[in-house]
Formats: C-alpha cells, sequence, structure tokens
C-alpha cells in the first residue's frame, strides 16, 4: 500500500519535537499535527515558566537575606503583573527559539493544525477549524502528552496550565499536593510574598525521593514559611468573597484566595479513537513494551502519554528509542535503569536509579556514602551550605543509585548518571580530575570515601612494615 507520508507524528510537544525531528533527520516523509501550539506542557505550563518564576523568586529571596554576605538585607518592592510578564516573555523566546514551526519546517517537516483521531490502524482523520481531511502513514508516534488532575471541586482552582497566566498576586495560596509543581510553586510564592499551605493526604514532600533529604528540604521550605498539612484532602471548594474556602476531610476550613490543584496528571487519549486504530490502553495512558511500542507493531507511543516517566527528558529518551525501532529497525530499548529526575526548589533535589529503600527490598548489599555540602569550599565560598551528595554502591564500588540534595544537584546528577550507564566504579570517578572549586568537586569527594575505605585492607599494613615506614594508619574513617 502507497501512504502518503512515511512517519506522522500526532502531538508537539517534546517527545513529538524529537519524534518528528529525528525522523526527518533521518530521510523520511513526516507530518507533525498538533492542535494547539508547539512546545507542549514543558514550554507553556510546566519546565520553562516554573523555572522562570523559581529563579525570580530566588533573586527576591537573595536580597531578603543579603546580610549573610555581609550586606544590608532589601526588602524589594515589585509588580507581580511584570514578573509574570518576564514569564511569559521567556516561554515566547524559547518558543521562537527551539519549537516555533519553522525551526521543523526547515527539516521539511510537514506541521499541520488540527486535532487528530484514528480511523483505522493506518489513516487518521484531522479536524481544524477550515476543514476536515484523512491522511496515512506506514509509521505513527503518539506523544499526545497529559493535563493535571481534577476533581469536579477543582474546576475553582488553579492548575500548571492557568497558574502563569496571573496578573495579580493571591495573598494567601492554597497548594493542593505535595510533588515536584505543588512543592516549587509552593517555594516560588512564597518567597515573592504569598502566605502558602500545602495541604497533601501523603505524610511528606515528594513521596518518591530520598526520605531523609526530603525531609531536610521541607523544613528548609517551613523556615521559609511554607505551611503544611499533612495525611488530609481538600474535599470541597467553596466560593466566598474575594476568595475560596477549602474544606478539609477533617472538617477544618481553610480560607485562601486562590488554591492550585498539583495533584497528579492524566493522559491525553479521550479524542483519539484508539479502538479504531486496535490501540490499547488503560487509566494511566496507552501501553507500549520496552520499545516504545503499542498493541500495533507499526505504532509508538511515547511521553507522558504513556503514563510511564513524566519526565521532558523522559519524553525525548521514548521518542528516540520509538524513531530507532520504527524507521532504522535497530532494536532499541526504553533505558529504565538509569532514570533521573529533579526538584527545581533551592536547595534542589536530584534522584537516579534505585532508592535505599528498593536496595533494602531486593536484599542487595550496599553501602551508602556521604559528602555534606558543609565540606564543600564552593558551597562555602557561596554562603550554601545545605545539602549532601549521597551514592548507594556495591563492594566493587558499580554504582547503584543516587541522591543529591543541594544547589546545583540538577547538573551533578548527570556525572553519576553517564559512569552508572557506562559501568563506571567510584574508582574511576575519584580519579577523574575534576576542577576546583566547583560544586561537583563533591561528586568527586564521595567517591574518594569508597577508594579509602579500599585502602584500610590490613595488607597495607604489612607493606608498611616490610618497607619500614614508621606512620600509623587512622583508617578511611578520618576522611569522613
Amino acid at each position: 500500500m502507497n501512504y502518503q507520508y512515511d512517519m506522522i507524528v500526532i502531538g508537539g510537544g517534546a517527545a513529538g519535537l524529537v519524534a518528528a525531528g529525528m525522523s526527518a533527520l533521518l530521510g523520511v516523509k513526516t507530518a507533525l499535527i498538533e492542535q494547539h501550539r508547539l512546545g507542549g506542557e514543558c514550554t507553556w505550563t510546566g519546565c520553562v515558566p516554573s523555572k522562570t518564576l523559581l529563579r525570580v523568586s530566588k533573586a527576591v529571596h537573595q536580597m531578603k537575606t543579603a546580610e549573610r554576605f555581609g550586606l544590608p538585607p532589601i526588602d524589594p518592592q515589585f509588580d507581580f503583573s511584570r514578573v509574570m510578564d518576564h514569564v511569559r516573555q521567556t516561554r515566547q523566546t524559547i518558543y521562537r527559539q527551539a519549537d516555533a514551526p519553522s525551526n521543523l519546517e526547515k527539516l521539511a517537516v510537514d506541521v499541520i493544525r488540527g486535532s487528530a483521531r484514528f480511523c483505522d490502524p493506518h489513516t487518521i482523520e484531522i479536524v481544524d477549524s477550515a476543514m476536515t481531511r484523512r491522511i496515512t502513514s506506514r509509521y505513527f508516534v503518539i506523544a499526545t502528552g497529559s493535563r493535571p488532575k481534577t476533581a469536579d471541586f477543582s474546576k475553582r482552582a488553579l492548575t500548571n496550565e492557568t497558574i502563569f497566566e496571573l496578573k495579580s498576586q493571591p495573598k494567601r495560596l492554597l497548594v493542593m499536593g505535595a510533588g515536584p509543581v505543588g512543592i516549587e510553586m509552593a517555594q516560588a510564592f512564597c518567597r515573592l510574598g504569598s502566605e502558602v499551605t500545602v495541604v497533601s493526604d501523603s505524610k511528606r514532600i515528594l513521596p518518591r525521593d530520598d526520605p531523609e533529604q526530603a525531609g531536610q528540604l521541607q523544613d528548609y521550605l517551613s523556615e521559609e514559611g511554607v505551611s503544611f498539612v499533612f495525611r488530609q484532602k481538600v474535599v470541597a471548594l467553596e466560593e466566598r468573597e474575594n476568595g475560596l474556602n477549602a474544606l478539609l476531610e477533617n472538617g477544618h476550613m481553610l480560607p485562601c484566595d486562590a488554591a492550585l490543584a498539583a495533584m497528579g496528571r492524566e493522559p491525553f487519549i479521550e479524542d483519539l479513537r484508539l479502538n479504531d486504530a486496535g490501540v490499547r490502553y488503560g487509566v494511566e495512558g496507552i501501553t507500549v513494551d520496552d520499545h516504545a511500542r503499542t498493541s500495533q507493531h507499526h505504532i509508538y507511543a511515547a511521553g507522558d502519554v504513556t503514563g510511564r516517566y513524566r519526565f521532558t527528558h523522559m519524553a525525548e529518551h521514548m521518542s528516540k528509542v520509538a524513531v530507532t525501532n520504527a524507521i532504522l529497525r535497530w532494536p532499541q530499548k526504553l533505558d529504565q535503569s538509569h532514570v533521573v529526575w529533579v526538584t527545581y526548589t533551592d536547595p534542589e533535589l536530584a534522584h537516579l536509579a534505585a532508592s535505599e529503600q528498593q536496595l533494602r527490598q531486593s536484599r542487595k548489599k550496599y553501602t551508602t556514602y556521604r559528602f555534606p555540602f558543609t565540606s564543600l569550599d564552593r558551597a562555602i565560598t557561596d554562603g550554601d551550605t545545605r545539602g549532601e551528595v549521597k551514592v548507594f554502591a556495591d563492594r566493587s564500588g558499580r554504582i547503584l543509585g543516587a541522591s543529591i540534595f543541594g544547589a546545583h544537584a540538577g547538573e551533578m546528577i548527570s556525572e553519576f548518571a553517564l559512569a552508572m550507564r557506562n559501568n563506571l566504579r567510584l574508582s574511576q570517578v575519584a580519579s577523574t580530575i575534576h576542577p576546583y572549586p566547583t560544586y561537583s568537586l563533591a561528586n568527586r569527594r564521595v567517591a574518594d570515601l569508597f577508594v579509602a575505605k579500599q585502602l584500610d585492607s590490613p595488607l597495607l599494613g604489612i607493606l608498611g612494615r616490610i618497607l619500614r615506614y614508621r606512620g600509623q594508619r587512622r583508617g578511611s574513617s578520618m576522611l569522613e
């Protein structure tokens, strides 16, 4: 059968942009279907605006706490609407540079605006305001993403899709959910001057992260003024004059000027007519195997729509795997052993691979190596010694997992991800020259602890006596 396209990508977010661009670069005729704007959640309502707002709030916080640098503290006066204009201008800049249709059209990708739905396994119908038409393709990548989960009552609440459109700052902000989105926005708005309360049915913030380090972050946020209510849910939001009342399960009422729903996400799949394509799916999203392939051998899915990993970097990774398998016929599997994620609070919290709880459950033997930022010269010069590097490794120094809490943790974690993926050991990290003074030097210092432990061997004592050395070895514990 002759198809109009070799590859059709449905959805123009992070996963879709990578899938379409990579397909075109490999020389196949490619179309990208998007019903709104290219860039998806990351550019418009997620990574880009949230990190921009966090950076602004950090600047405000640094001015308020300037006395730690020997400077007079300043309580800056600012126009919240101008701050939000800056956030929106930043995402527009990134859109123009990376996500605009012209960037893909230079690669010969046909960018088509409209909503897509399957008619059969090789045919989709595209609907827009002007017309409806059908096109066919040999292969498909579904990358329609996800949206915030909302309860019926939370229609009155903000989500990550609306909070960056605010023009006036809520005096009191209620955050429903203690995951990365909720915690990042809680800190940002608190530092900008809002009274922030986080309500969650969990027992702590960031349940998927290292409990010790997440607990430290929670303490810091409390010190900054964020309030927490755990093991509770908001069951209703009631309108009141100039605000809302949030009703909790226990009957308590929390007044607020605005509420943010950050309670997870759900896939965009209902308009795709997946049944007509024979594609299996569930509540969490489209079912894919370890090659990103759906129940139809020629249809792949990547990113949030699969429900597997709701991170931009994993969406891009899944797209690369999908296109490599579809176009090049080169069998490639999803890398599920070296998944990283970062919560971009101040300090940041980064995680790689297995957690300590998972290692205990699997009964793997491991040793925990720590290096505190209080002993890191660069952190001391920067006046921010909160945090530590924590690495789990087996007796040979193979990295099983890592968690970094502190400034630049998101940048630092990649060194361990690279080492782990390439089966490098802590001894090799330790022998790699790191520039001084840097934050990444903490990675080498934690690896040094592994090397020092190996030097505790009694054989060195025997060697010392043979060579008539007169010093007394004190062991690796002196380096910790």
